[in-house]
């Protein structure tokens, strides 16, 4: 069984600086994974990871006794995770949870853990609280791997630290301990702190082609003319051309887009305000949904083009532009709530 990195698709030159790094045995004790979402970032750090943890990388395992006596010693290279040993099993996620079982591979993600896990009272609804650096952090990247080889901890969606658990997590950035490695996973990793950027080294993770989208979905059991129609709408992201091949998503954005169209018809402004509620969901969700929206506005101007009725095209042009408007203000951070109330003020004009 390959070790994860060995069947990452089109990062290529992320993965070979990340097994430079482990095969002169100088991977760095932090870095920031970035790239868009959906493009194999999470997967990589959890391909460094197995490696990191790996029982077996780098050293000689004898052969089985074989029909014609021993088989040769098999040498793992020192750049490969074997795949197969307790260590990379239990650093891999099992189907349907989001944290891995090996006591020395760490998640740390906004809403991850119950609060009571965390020392909190209340949830974490905003961003990745000061409570969970310091239980899963500081609590324990000063003392060395329980198991033996590395402690790795993965921060997925690095930019929502709060600004306590950011200068929480300086210190430990700045002298980790022996054996300690942070990943950093981020989509926008200029909203990081300064200070963690200059403690972090930064490894690019470009959007996917759309063939090697094609290829993963035909392999996850797509046709071959769904594979390329989907990949052609990914953006490069994997994540979001599953959530278009999606039946239940697809009925989820057709919904939505059926709402906001009504909402806008209405004499009253509570049911747009109403729509404004989708802000609370996470956010690459809601931005699938405003490109939903965004499409239905593109394509009601082209019929409208098409059928010569000139004004009716302008208005939808104009409702498209600011949905887009929209979408990328929530690239900039702007709330998600906000962000929809205002858009659909002004689409109501």
């Amino acid at each position: 069984m390959p070790g994860l990195l060995d069947t990452l698709l089109g990062q290529e030159p992320a993965v070979a600086t990340l097994r430079r790094a482990l095969a002169v045995d100088k991977v760095h004790h932090a870095y920031v994974f970035d790239g868009p979402d959906g493009v194999g970032k999470e997967m990589a750090a959890f391909g460094l990871a197995q490696a990191l943890l790996c029982e077996r990388r780098g050293t000689t395992v004898e052969g089985a006794r074989g029909l014609f006596g021993p088989e040769p010693p098999t040498v793992f290279p020192t750049t490969e995770a074997c795949g197969t040993c307790s260590a990379c099993t239990r650093s891999l996620l099992r189907p349907g949870e989001k944290r891995p079982v090996h006591p020395d591979l760490v998640v740390l993600e906004r809403g991850l853990y119950e609060a009571s896990q965390i020392g909190r009272r209340t949830p974490e609804t905003q961003d990745i609280s000061v409570d969970q650096v310091r239980t899963l952090v500081l609590a324990r990247a000063a003392f060395g791997p329980h198991e033996g080889r590395a402690k790795v901890f993965i921060i997925r969606r690095a930019e929502e630290l709060g600004i306590s658990a950011a200068n929480a997590l300086l210190k430990t950035l700045e002298e980790p301990g022996n054996r300690v490695h942070f990943l950093l996973l981020s989509s926008v990793p200029d909203r990081l702190l300064p200070t963690i950027r200059s403690r972090t080294q930064r490894l690019r993770f470009a959007p996917l082609p759309a063939a090697t989208v094609a290829l993963i979905l035909e392999k996850e059991g797509k046709s071959k003319e769904d594979a390329l129609r989907l990949s052609a709408r990914s953006e490069g992201s994997l994540a979001r051309a599953r959530q278009l091949g999606d039946p239940a998503a697809t009925a989820t954005r057709d919904e939505f887009v059926a709402r906001a169209r009504d909402a806008l018809r209405q004499n009253s402004i509570l049911p747009a305000l109403a729509i404004a509620e989708e802000g609370k969901k996470e956010k690459a969700e809601l931005a699938v949904l405003l490109d939903a929206l965004a499409i239905a506005f593109a394509e009601e101007g082209r019929s409208a083009a098409l059928a010569g009725e000139g004004d009716a095209a302008d208005r939808a042009s104009v409702c498209f532009s600011r949905v887009l408007r929209a979408t990328r203000e929530l690239d900039r951070n702007a709330s998600p709530q906000l962000t929809v109330e205002a858009l659909f003020l002004e689409l109501r004009g």
